[in-house]
């Protein structure tokens, strides 16, 4: 395990002050506000630790306030129901006094039934494709500070331009990479589902701006996740290879969709997600594709 991944894990490691009652710390980074992965990871972490049986089918959960990242983050969760094949969980973040995330996510015994899914799309091996480092070299000295000097707990092997280097709308409307941790993990499915929501919304809003002459440093460009869903289907490994393929379907009033489906390196869909994020145009310049 990489130094990386074990500060990850150990940032999703909350602490429990009281029945219910979680604390989760923060990077000891300089940001203004705590990244939304996180967020949506702790509270994942929080609700499983209650659960005593099953595994997380599917969460549903909202971007309510920016997280403060100079303070740690309290999770409350409220085990809504305990049934024979289905367990409920809502939990919500707090800081200052005040709600900055809610969750509600649903646990399934495992049943026998239908199989079918979408086919893995056909693209090259991730073994075969520089990481994002390498791809990234030669825009060091513009890049300082920002991607060099923090640790990736995260390999990504982005197919196609990379979203932070795109000068105009993408050719290509389907935002595609392999990822795994930066290490082995542990048996845990628990840790590997918060993981996957940690890393998730590392890129899935990018598929919004794709269409787009729009750049996160864009000064005229103000964007947010707002909701972020998720579908666990089949059961998978996070240090193992995964590709996540990623598109918008539309955007419209200051809001845009993104949806993603996650594949095992053997072609099995194991997950699905769709996120709604804010869009806001500081200046009449649109720049549409």
């Amino acid at each position: 395990m990489t130094e990386a991944l074990d500060d990850l894990l150990a940032l999703l490691d909350i602490e429990p002050i009281e029945v219910n009652i979680f604390r989760g710390a923060n990077t000891d980074e300089d940001r203004q506000r705590v990244f939304g992965g996180q967020v949506a990871a702790q509270a994942l972490v929080a609700a499983g630790r209650t659960v005593e049986r099953g595994r997380v089918h599917s969460l549903h959960s909202y971007f309510l306030r920016p997280g403060d990242p100079s303070l740690p983050i309290l999770y409350e969760v409220d085990r809504i129901r305990d049934g024979r094949s289905f367990i409920t969980r809502r939990v919500v973040a707090i800081q200052h006094g005040r709600a900055i995330f809610n969750l509600q996510c649903s646990f399934h015994i495992e049943e026998e039934g239908l199989t079918h899914q979408f086919p893995m799309p056909d693209v090259p091996a991730p073994e075969s494709l520089p990481t994002v480092e390498e791809r990234l070299e030669p825009y060091r000295d513009q890049m300082e500070g920002w991607f060099f000097d923090r640790p990736r707990p995260i390999d990504q092997r982005f197919i196609g331009e990379l979203p932070w280097l795109r000068k105009g709308a993408a050719e290509e409307r389907h935002q595609r990479l392999w990822l795994r941790t930066d290490g082995k993990m542990p048996d845990d499915p628990l840790m590997h589902s918060a993981v996957m929501a940690y890393a998730s919304d590392m890129t899935l809003y990018n598929s919004i701006l794709a269409p787009h002459q729009i750049r996160w440093e864009d000064e005229h460009f103000m964007g947010a996740s707002l909701d972020h869903c998720m579908w666990f289907h089949r059961p998978f490994r996070t240090d193992e290879w995964l590709l996540f393929d990623q598109d918008s379907p539309t955007a419209f009033g200051a809001r845009g969709v993104a949806r993603g489906l996650l594949y095992t390196e053997c072609g099995e869909l194991a997950m699905s997600f769709v996120q709604e994020g804010l869009i806001r145009i500081r200046s009449s310049e649109r720049g549409e594709g």
